[in-house]
């Protein structure tokens, strides 16, 4: 048996489903299969709030239209949930309840039989509260389910012709911020802009690491020459979006670096 006649089984036999839809590709391949097994039963939905860049939220809507999957926004509100403001090293577990909350509240109020999310085998290891809100909310996995990691997810996403079969992970704004430093709204919109201000300087793959008034920047090590070259424009352009201080890690790019310290303190 195929890895898509697989899906399709695991995700038809769920019934009526709602997928947790952020843009990526694991959750727009089980969006995909949701609508090819269900039709107008399968519904994307998005979680809107100040944690998710203007760009993806676009990006999103632009995906699910040229998919043609059904597709709603929702405000999520985890802002107001003290846990996350925390941000005590437990963060995502606050903000998927938030969120896996209102899609179950969704499910039951419209008739869905089951909320889904694109959650992946190798999203099993590691540090990963938000998989501890999924199980405590009846959420399905079916890329687990179907025995898949993220090379076969890609795989599949590129034989089914999916335009984002390649685009690179990209975690909500919070994730650039330190555990124990607290979240807010002002915070993740001066990270948004820095982000935004250096994709306009022409770099892609990129986080700005939030440490006060300091701005951290990783990119990959293959763009670190051309970022020196482009110093001073990236200097003011950080600057602009509210930093005292820019610094370019010399270690580059690596997704989860901040968990180095969420690391230490528990050694500690």
């Amino acid at each position: 048996m195929s890895d898509l006649v697989l899906l399709e089984q695991i995700i038809g036999a769920y019934g009526p489903t709602i997928t947790a839809f952020s843009g990526g590709v694991d959750s727009t391949l089980v969006a995909v299969i949701a609508a090819r097994v269900h039709g107008e039963r399968a519904l994307a939905v998005t979680g809107v709030s100040s944690s998710l860049a203007a760009s993806e939220r676009e990006l999103a809507v632009q995906l699910a239209a040229a998919l043609g999957l059904r597709h709603r926004l929702i405000d999520t509100h985890e802002l107001e949930r003290p846990g996350y403001r925390a941000n005590a090293g437990d963060r995502c577990y606050h903000c998927k309840t938030e969120l896996f909350e209102r899609l179950v509240e969704l499910a039951a109020v419209e008739g869905f039989a089951a909320v889904a999310s694109g959650d992946n085998l190798d999203d099993l290891g590691g540090h990963r509260p938000g998989l501890r809100a999924a199980a405590e909310q009846g959420v399905r996995k079916p890329l687990v389910e179907a025995g898949m990691g993220k090379d076969r997810i890609r795989e599949l996403a590129r034989a089914l012709g999916l335009p984002n079969h390649h685009k690179p992970a990209a975690p909500c704004l919070a994730s650039r911020v330190p555990h124990g430093t607290h979240v807010d709204p002002a915070t993740l919109a001066k990270i948004e802009q820095a982000e935004l201000a250096l994709r306009t300087l022409g770099f892609e793959e990129l986080r700005v690491r939030h440490h006060g008034e300091l701005a951290r920047i990783e990119l990959p090590a293959a763009e670190l020459a051309r970022a020196l070259e482009q110093r001073h424009a990236i200097v003011a352009a950080v600057k602009r979006a509210g930093y005292l201080f820019v610094t370019l890690d010399l270690a580059g790019f690596r997704s989860g670096s901040l968990e180095v310290l969420l690391r230490k303190g528990a050694g500690s």
